[in-house]
């Protein structure tokens, strides 16, 4: 029998096409959006041999059981937190004083599943020097707990860094917890972990489901970065752990992202938020600290956390809601601009009662088809009346959205599908005029250091850049 055959050959394409079909099925069924699910079906019944293997990478998702695990074990920690006495903000002090701001957000109360705080206090770090210079000092002066939480962290100088003082603190007798993301952190070497478990460091990657088919599912990572120091000190926004989030990695240096860090009752909600993550790792509690008193006055933020296992689509009603409460501007720095139909609708809305709607994006790609997609969005902004900027000297990696004259949003969220839907993300809402004075003011700093896109861009745009842009919007939803 001739193994190399021409029947042969057509017994395997046959077998592909039918086991795309199959997969088809299982996409229209269990993929989250009608969008996704056209994406993916269209492509496994036609080219199976080019996505069915992606597709068990990044589709099978076995999203209604993973939601109920995740669910039950998110009750499950918050019943063991109940008995804590946990929750600072019962006491009528500490919840939000009334700001007309804050009510243009008519669905954040409910959406958020922690409340709006008083008493906190902010400060914005501008790059990734500020921010470690900042967390490490934070985490040099701890005295309780350590809680640290990352996407990436890599084995390199500032990761060496992070591993030697997490050791000093735990030495010291402070307990350490640390939380990076499996996938994310995939480079990260199994020694670096080691050392910090032999030196007493509370060790966990975040693994969506345990099982060998599991190894294989990217989707639903946790993209949240979060610091919490003694429960009074936490920070929260886009970098990593990584020598390319302090610039120093050519060809995407200088690297452009934004912190922030914060003193107060929020902090509690930055802590609760990592306890879920933890304990879905661990199926254990990390120390949950609450200071006696905060001092009164400061600004009102909000915790935002947000998953695919949410009663909503809590990101992406975020964008929608934060849009439409904008009377004057809403400006976005994202580097991922593939946003879907609700928020494109909220932003053309935007410009048609007059708002100041600017969205800044990268002008170097660190991920080509992502970059394709976005483009092809960028260009239809535009068209919409929508002011779309590059930024030129480097990557542009951070995620900050600023509303009007008080409202500002800084955290871990792009405006893409995979953080609407599939990550775990996490924003910081603050509503204070001096505070969005000192965002504002540093966005123009990179608005200063970027070209407008015009509209002639898209026309000037080659064809065959044109045609591949189309192709990487058609899988926009599963990237």
């Amino acid at each position: 029998m001739d193994y190399f055959g021409p029947h042969v050959f057509g017994y395997l394409i046959a077998l592909l096409h039918t086991l795309g079909s199959i997969a088809a099925v299982h996409a229209v069924l269990t993929v989250r959006t009608a969008q996704g699910s056209i994406a993916w079906a269209l492509s496994l019944v036609f080219i199976p041999y080019l996505t069915l293997i992606p597709y068990l990478v990044f589709g099978r998702s076995t999203f209604d059981g993973y939601i109920k695990a995740r669910r039950q074990a998110n009750e499950e920690m918050r019943k063991a937190i109940s008995e804590l006495n946990w929750r600072p903000w019962v006491e009528e002090a500490l919840t939000a004083r009334a700001s007309k701001a804050y009510a243009s957000l008519r669905a954040m109360p409910k959406l958020g599943r922690a409340p709006c705080l008083a008493n906190n206090q902010v400060r914005l770090l501008v790059n990734g020097q500020a921010t470690f210079e900042a967390i490490f000092q934070a985490i040099d002066n701890a005295r309780e707990a350590v809680l640290v939480q990352f996407f990436i962290v890599h084995d390199d100088q500032l990761g060496q860094r992070l591993q030697a003082l997490l050791l000093k603190k735990a030495a010291e007798g402070v307990a350490v917890y640390l939380l990076y993301d499996r996938i994310g952190s995939h480079s990260l070497p199994h020694r670096y972990v080691q050392a910090l478990r032999d030196g007493g460091v509370h060790v966990k990657a975040f693994a969506t489901r345990s099982g060998w088919l599991n190894r294989f599912q990217v989707n639903f990572r946790n993209h949240r970065k979060i610091v919490a120091v003694d429960g009074v000190l936490g920070f929260v926004g886009g970098h990593n752990v990584g020598d390319e989030y302090l610039g120093e990695k050519p060809p995407l240096a200088p690297w452009r992202d934004t912190h922030v860090e914060v003193r107060g009752p929020v902090v509690a909600s930055m802590q609760e938020s990592f306890a879920e993550d933890w304990f879905w790792a661990a199926r254990s509690l990390p120390p949950l600290i609450l200071p006696d008193t905060y001092p009164d006055g400061g600004v009102l933020c909000q915790l935002l956390a947000s998953g695919p296992a949410d009663a909503y689509e809590t990101c992406s009603l975020f964008f929608v809601e934060a849009i439409h409460a904008a009377n004057e501007r809403i400006w976005i720095t994202t580097p991922y601009f593939i946003p879907d139909e609700a928020v494109f609708a909220a932003l053309r809305l935007a410009v048609l009662r007059g708002v100041d709607v600017r969205i800044l994006l990268p002008s170097r790609p660190d991920h080509k088809i992502v970059y394709a997609a976005s483009s092809l969005y960028a260009f239809e902004a535009v068209r919409a009346g929508v002011r779309v900027f590059r930024y030129e000297p480097g990557f542009l990696h951070q995620k900050v959205v600023l509303i009007d004259q008080e409202i500002s949003a800084i955290g871990s969220a792009n405006l893409d599908n995979r953080s609407f839907r599939l990550n775990f993300e996490v924003m910081l809402l603050t509503v204070d005029i001096a505070f969005a004075c000192e965002v504002q003011q540093m966005l123009e700093q990179d608005f200063a250091q970027a070209h407008e896109v015009a509209k002639q861009e898209s026309r000037e745009t080659h064809r065959l850049q044109k045609i591949g842009m189309r192709i990487a919007r058609l899988i926009s939803p599963i990237l």
